[in-house]
């Protein structure tokens, strides 16, 4: 079978932006081949709302990263999800071993004993994330197979979704052409593209602001020990500036971007910016101290909101490592000081960890989400490898069309 290199693609469709990656693996290493990034205009909040709008969109995205990957056909891709229908919550479960030494079919059934929890019908599990496995009286354990023992204990973490939402996402991204290889919830593949071991290993939460979410990850030992999806994002800081200063949406989303800030105290008070209203009136000055306050407010908002999501999963004194902010949103000045302001831990700014391929224009915080989801399809290609002999579909159909491409990129 040929291993030595696959396509791996990544696919974040959010409230504001569809984002595709293609990259690349060879000799297990992989490279970023292809980026395209398209407005979204088919979703609200993270769920689907126009079908038709959302699939134009993902369309627009994915050739836009194939022009670039040099390719001509994508056979499938891993999703993320967010949206407020998302749940998730911690369980058990417990099996006796069959043997002497636990295997993996040990394993597969002490997980599969730990998701038969009673969900409602129109929900649908999406991840069974083992935290931590227990051995008769020994736990803290990783990985137990080999152990011996006469009793399997495992702690997991289960991410739940509506069935209908995310049927709706899923049929989107069929109607543009790409399978879905896996669905993934959004912060958990920011957490691998943005996280290091050792801070998933002494405890952070990473705080995903999204255009029409705020996704959070916990993350204690190594393990994701609480995720949460709120309904707060970019958009409403857009929103509220929008409102506050009486101008169209774009204009307001400009000034964010690039006149954005949270902390007044930090700004000339005699600063101006000119805004443009609606169409037919003239533009004026509005001092960026007014701005400060407008997006301030609603900054400390959405931070109190973490906050006590925190202290009401009692995860406070897990989170030594303090706060890592993301997502599209996180690139307002001042964010990080703030937010160290009102959740009392040291908070940073996370960008993607660089890998091959990987340019400066790459390196933001915005493309957090799809490279984890990229690096999150690599591994589970490679799973997949492990676990068995058959032909990849995606190798097979795209090792033909791609041979000349590779000759000349390598």
């Amino acid at each position: 079978m040929n291993t030595d290199k696959h396509i791996v693609v990544g696919l974040d469709v959010g409230t504001t932006k569809v984002c595709t990656i293609i990259g690349y693996q060879k000799n297990s290493e992989l490279e970023i081949l292809g980026v395209g990034s398209h407005p979204s205009y088919g979703l609200k909040k993270g769920s689907v709302v126009n079908i038709d709008k959302t699939v134009r969109s993902i369309c627009s995205s994915v050739e836009e990263a194939k022009l670039m990957a040099g390719i001509t056909t994508l056979v499938s891709a891993t999703v993320g999800i967010a949206g407020n229908h998302i749940y998730s919550f911690n369980s058990t479960g417990v099996v006796p071993v069959k043997g002497k030494e636990i295997t993996q079919d040990d394993v597969d059934r002490v997980l599969e004993a730990a998701r038969a929890v009673v969900i409602p019908s129109d929900r649908e599990i999406l991840h069974v994330i083992p935290q931590e496995y227990r051995v008769d009286n020994t736990d803290g354990i990783k990985d137990p197979i080999g152990m011996i023992g006469v009793r399997l204990e495992v702690k997991v973490h289960i991410v739940t979704g509506l069935t209908p939402l995310i049927q709706n996402l899923v049929k989107c991204v069929e109607q543009a052409g790409i399978i879905v290889n896996d669905i993934i919830l959004q912060p958990i593949a920011s957490s691998r593209s943005t996280l290091s071991d050792e801070e998933k290993e002494i405890g952070v939460v990473l705080v995903d602001i999204g255009g029409g979410t705020t996704d959070i990850a916990v993350w204690k030992e190594g393990c994701l020990v609480h995720s949460e999806i709120i309904p707060v994002g970019g958009n409403h800081f857009t929103n509220d500036l929008s409102v506050a200063l009486k101008i169209p949406h774009n204009e307001s989303e400009r000034i964010k971007v690039y006149h954005g800030s949270v902390l007044p105290e930090t700004l000339n008070q005699s600063a101006h910016v000119t805004v443009q209203g609606l169409a037919g009136t003239r533009p004026r000055e509005v001092q960026l101290g007014i701005i400060a306050d407008t997006l301030g407010a609603r900054a400390e908002e959405l931070f109190k909101i973490v906050k006590d999501v925190i202290h009401d999963n009692n995860l406070q004194d897990d989170i030594t490592g303090g706060y890592v902010i993301t997502g599209g949103g996180a690139l307002i000045k001042g964010l990080a000081e703030l937010a160290e302001y009102v959740l009392e831990r040291p908070a940073k700014i996370g960008y993607p960890n660089a890998f091959g391929g990987m340019t400066s224009v790459m390196q933001n915080p915005k493309f957090s989400t799809v490279l984890g989801l990229m690096l999150e399809s690599d591994k589970s290609f490679v799973v997949k490898e492990k676990n068995t002999d058959i032909e990849i579909d995606i190798v097979s159909k795209l090792s033909r069309s791609l041979k000349n491409v590779f000759k000349e990129i390598f």
